[in-house]
């Protein structure tokens, strides 16, 4: 019997008709895999073991009852068959202390999804540098005159961290330069943090396109984040309207650019952003968006994911 730890958020305060992360606990468990869930706080190591503190889990597709709990136990985290890490940003300090420990467990036995080197290596905004020819002009820097130096560049900017996600801290300066100190100042928090400026790209109208990856290899449709009225942001979480849509050529390129490095580095579940013909992020935490692209489109992305999972599985 295959066990499923899935390290998360608290689960009752997901949104079930929209959570990957259900979608992918359920497609565990209609292959007959135990499912254990976890957070955080419930992970440790002691002596070099790697242990969490679990409860047994059972899933339901149901909007108002989508999850049932079982019994408290201590778990050797190297013994399950897979955990997948699904906790969301901010990827802050106590996010890298967890992944330390996936590592132990992923050296003990159990495969992480997505791999816990991974997970610290590759941030979702910083990563696009790996594929220049994919990715729109992109700066990372903390020095004030070197971002302004971009915004004179090219004039029409977005700002933005490189640790939050939906659409938090995003700032688009225009060609009037107004309030540029202000955002730089806040963002870069005077100088002392690394953030992201990306030539703004007009194609945002058309929406923030979520190109989901198993395996280094593209889902053929992508959910489409069309910003509504007065915005810049096409994140759900920021308001946006979900539009499934078929891949583009370009789409695929991009996909086929990206997806061998993924391989590479045991990303197995990614969310590439692609705004018109370019990269912008990498979402390798909890990329998002199977729900929608499931309901629209007639595909079961939990599916491909386990699909993926149960062949490295006999590797290991």
């Amino acid at each position: 019997m295959r066990t499923l730890g899935v390290v998360m958020d608290p689960i009752e305060s997901i949104k079930p008709y929209k959570d990957t992360t259900l979608a992918l606990m359920l497609a565990a468990q209609k292959r007959g895999w135990q499912l254990r869930y976890l957070q955080p706080h419930d992970l440790w190591v002691r002596d070099g073991t790697a242990f969490g503190r679990g409860r047994a889990a059972t899933v339901f597709d149901d909007r108002k009852h989508w999850f049932e709990l079982g019994e408290e136990s201590v778990l050797r985290l190297g013994e399950l068959s897979a955990i997948l890490m699904r906790k969301d940003p901010p990827f802050d300090l106590e996010y890298v202390a967890t992944t330390y420990v996936l590592e132990r467990a992923e050296q003990q036995g159990a495969l992480v999804v997505n791999r816990a080197a991974s997970l610290r290596d590759c941030n979702e905004k910083a990563f696009t540098a790996w594929f220049p020819q994919c990715a729109p002009p992109t700066l990372f820097a903390r020095e004030a005159e070197v971002l302004r130096a971009f915004h004179a560049e090219h004039g029409d900017v977005i700002y933005k961290p490189l640790a939050a996600m939906g659409g938090q801290g995003v700032f688009r300066v225009r060609a009037d330069g107004l309030n540029l100190g202000a955002v730089i100042e806040e963002l870069t928090d005077r100088g002392r943090r690394l953030i992201v400026a990306q030539r703004y790209l007009p194609e945002i109208a058309d929406g923030d396109k979520r190109i989901l990856m198993v395996d280094g290899e593209p889902v053929p449709f992508c959910l489409a984040r069309i910003p509504k009225a007065g915005e810049t942001r096409g994140n759900l979480a920021a308001g946006g309207s979900g539009q499934a849509r078929p891949l583009t050529g370009r789409d695929r390129w991009i996909a086929a650019q990206v997806g061998p490095e993924l391989q590479r580095r045991g990303l197995l579940f990614v969310g590439l952003d692609v705004i018109g013909d370019y990269l912008t992020e990498i979402n390798v935490t909890s990329p998002t968006c199977a729900r929608e692209i499931d309901a629209a489109c007639g595909t079961d992305i939990g599916a491909l994911a386990f699909d993926a999972i149960d062949k490295r599985l006999p590797l290991r």
